[in-house]
């Protein structure tokens, strides 16, 4: 993505902070929305994969779900939505539409992927169907912010958290001496995606079995919305025959969650599962064995899972707040391009000019990754990356535009003020991996140049950011 940055010194847009005491009789509103997104034309290319496959109808639906709090001139729109990611060149278009239609700033909407992989690719250019889906896609996002602004109606929030632990892995691991196999750069990385599990020792990293809840009740204590975060990536479906769209476990999560809450008959109650920072823990369980699963049966294990969490989570919330302050804080923070040495870039010349027979003697995806490291040339400027913070009541909500790693996430929910905090990743943007400086050093597939394309120290930057936000949001300064 080329975008150029106009200022070294970050930039902060919005801060609006509403003491319960100035708020409006009415409180805390609240409105909610659901927009079915579906692929109407066919055949789309599902995205996720370095070996792109189409596909030709979809196993489920995909949504846009949207939740809109108000409490006085405090305003939060969050829009999670059933795609791999979205580019800030697709989502800046559709704020600004969003804002000419509700007179609610662009600066007051957080619009963030799912990150399932059974979804086509969010741009409007290509193929028809893909050109007719991508604007059916930012036609939807825009149509469910309206829809949410225009059904707000008095409120009441609860906070409140479960655990599933089995469900979570980390998939980064140090390996037996001599098992390690060279990268697609000819080296030897220190641990290793995704390992063949005779060769593993340990884990490199934690994981996070945290399942959060913000839940929305009307005044009259009816179950209005809710949005649930897991650290989990995706986890797909192991298809029979042709590929099809799919939602994965966020969907099948928003179909049960109603009839955990008992909202089932509700034409308003929308429930909707974010992706918190996963960017190394899957669902593999690299020391276990489950049965063989049938397609997709996986997905309603894990959704099933995370939705009774969820419930435990509701039924543990003491008291739900009508007058709950609402704030929202963002920044653009911008960050470097990596860019290839120039003997990385020779030996992807080298690579590319090779016959094919020449090319499959190399490491595995080595001519992938030397067409990666040629477009990371391309990239002009600095990355403008968008952070935003949101505060609810006691709850904190902040994102990032990247696949995150969880130990960012733990970090900043261990230094919050604030007493619920949870991270949404591939939030207003899709920059690809995040790893840490600490991951940089050990290396492995999201740290290599092209699936990271921003600076090393990027992470620390941005959580620095963040929790600077976060007190400022917690003390009320304006």
């Amino acid at each position: 993505m080329k975008r150029k940055t106009h200022s070294a010194s970050f930039l902060i847009l919005a801060l609006v902070l509403v003491p319960a005491t100035l708020a409006e009789d009415n409180g805390l509103l609240a409105g909610t929305a659901v927009v079915d997104v579906t692929p109407q034309e066919w055949p789309l290319v599902l995205r996720g994969s370095f070996f792109p496959k189409p596909a030709k109808t979809s196993h489920d639906p995909l949504h846009v779900r949207a939740i809109a709090f108000e409490n006085g001139t405090g305003r939060a729109v969050i829009v999670i939505v059933d795609v791999i990611g979205i580019s800030r060149e697709t989502l800046d278009p559709v704020k600004k539409r969003a804002a000419q239609t509700t007179g609610w700033r662009t600066d007051q909407m957080l619009i963030a992927a799912t990150h399932t992989h059974s979804a086509p690719s969010s741009s409007e250019s290509g193929s028809v169907p893909q050109v007719a889906f991508g604007k059916r896609l930012a036609n939807g996002m825009v149509e469910a912010i309206e829809k949410a602004v225009n059904s707000l109606q008095p409120a009441k929030v609860g906070f409140g958290s479960g655990n599933v632990p089995d469900e979570v892995f980390n998939r980064r691991w140090y390996l037996q001496d001599g098992t390690m196999p060279l990268n697609p750069f000819g080296e030897l990385d220190k641990v290793k995606m995704n390992p063949n599990r005779n060769h593993i020792v340990k884990p490199a990293g934690p994981t996070d079995p945290e399942v959060c809840i913000v839940e929305v009740r009307t005044r009259r204590n009816k179950p209005l919305g809710l949005l649930a975060n897991y650290a989990l990536h995706y986890i797909g479906a192991i298809n029979i025959g042709e590929r099809q769209v799919s939602a994965d476990y966020f969907g099948e999560f928003a179909r049960i969650m109603p009839w955990r809450l008992r909202a089932m008959s509700s034409d308003n109650f929308v429930a909707m599962l974010s992706n918190g920072p996963c960017a190394d823990v899957n669902n593999i369980d690299f020391h276990g064995k489950r049965a063989p699963r049938q397609p997709f049966e996986q997905i309603r294990i894990v959704a099933a899972k995370v939705a009774d969490a969820s419930w435990r989570a509701s039924r543990g919330i003491g008291e739900y707040n009508s007058d709950a302050p609402v704030a929202m804080m963002q920044r653009e923070v911008p960050l470097d391009w990596r860019k290839p040495s120039q003997e990385l870039k020779e030996r992807a010349k080298r690579i590319l000019a090779m016959s094919k027979e020449e090319q499959a003697k190399l490491p595995r995806l080595a001519t992938n990754y030397a067409q990666r490291t040629l477009s990371q040339e391309n990239h002009e400027g600095k990355a403008d990356c968008m952070v935003q913070a949101i505060r609810i009541g006691d709850q904190a909500i902040v994102s990032f535009p990247f696949e995150t790693f969880v130990e960012t996430g733990l970090e900043i929910k261990k230094k919050s003020p604030f007493k619920h905090t949870f991270l949404i990743e591939l939030a207003n943007g899709s920059y690809g991996y995040l790893p840490t400086p600490k991951h940089h050093k050990l290396g492995g597939y999201e740290t290599w140049l092209g699936t990271n394309k921003v600076q090393k120290d990027g992470s620390d930057l941005l959580t620095r950011n963040l929790l600077e936000m976060l007190n400022e949001l917690h003390s009320g300064k304006d």
